[in-house]
C-alpha cells in the first residue's frame, strides 16, 4: 500500500495541492495535519500514519518539509521507516527509497545530518572551553535562591504550607522546589540549618 501524509501549519491553508498530488501517486490511504508545526515531532495525523505502515508499504509525501523541518529529525524517520521495511516517496524531491536512486540520497542526507550534529557538537566544547577560561559558570542558573530555599524549609518544617502551596508561591513546580530542598539539605550542616529556620524572615 501506498500511505500518504499532508499537512499545513495553519488552520486557514489549504490541503487540496498536496492531496490532488498525492492521489495522483496512487494512495491508498491519506494522514492528515492541520494547524501542526513541522517541528512537532508526535502530529495525531503522522503518528496514525506511521501506525498504519507495514513492511513493504511506502509512507509518501507532497514535499520534505511536510513529513519534518530539520534535517536530522527527517533522516530519524527515514531510518525508522527502512528498518520497518517500509519505503519512503517525496514527489517534489524525486526521492523514492524503493530505487537505488532514492537510496543513495537518503545517504547523503544522513551524512549531512552527521556533519551537522559534528558541528554543534564542536561549537559546544568550543563555548564551554571559552566559557571556563573567562571564569564564567558552566550551567543553568538554580531557578530558586538559597535564601527563598531557606524560606521555604522554614514553611515547610512549621506545617504553615503544603509543598505544593510553597512551590505555587515561589512560581516553580514541586519538584523543583524539592530539588533544591535536598541540595540545601546536602549542604547545610544539621546546626546551620537549624539556625536557619530560626533566623528565617520575620512575619512568615
Amino acid at each position: 500500500m501506498i500511505i500518504g501524509y499532508v499537512r499545513v501549519s495553519t488552520e486557514d491553508q489549504n490541503l487540496d495541492l498536496q492531496v490532488q498530488a498525492l492521489q495522483r501517486l496512487g494512495c491508498d490511504r491519506i494522514y492528515k495535519d492541520r494547524g501542526v508545526s513541522g517541528a512537532t515531532r508526535s502530529r495525531p495525523g503522522l503518528d496514525r500514519a506511521m501506525d498504519s505502515l507495514k513492511p513493504g508499504d511506502t509512507l509518501a509525501v507532497w514535499r520534505l518539509d511536510r513529513l519534518g523541518r530539520s534535517l536530522p529529525h527527517l533522516v530519524q524517520l527515514l531510518e525508522a521507516l527502512g528498518d520497518r521495511g517500509v519505503a519512503f516517496h517525496s514527489l517534489t524531491e524525486s526521492i523514492d527509497t524503493s530505487t537505488s536512486g532514492g537510496r543513495l540520497v537518503f545517504h547523503f542526507m544522513a551524512a549531512l545530518a552527521e556533519f551537522e550534529r559534528t558541528l554543534i557538537s564542536e561549537r559546544t566544547r568550543a563555548g564551554l572551553a571559552s566559557a571556563r577560561i573567562a571564569g564564567k559558570r558552566i550551567g543553568r542558573l538554580p531557578l530558586l535562591s538559597t535564601g527563598q530555599l531557606h524560606t521555604a524549609a522554614f514553611l515547610r518544617d512549621q506545617g504553615q504550607q503544603s509543598m505544593a502551596e510553597i512551590a505555587r508561591d515561589l512560581g516553580v513546580h514541586p519538584r523543583t522546589l524539592q530539588r533544591g530542598l535536598r541540595r540545601l539539605s546536602a549542604s547545610t550542616e544539621p546546626s546551620s540549618g537549624a539556625a536557619s529556620s530560626a533566623n528565617a524572615p520575620a512575619g512568615l
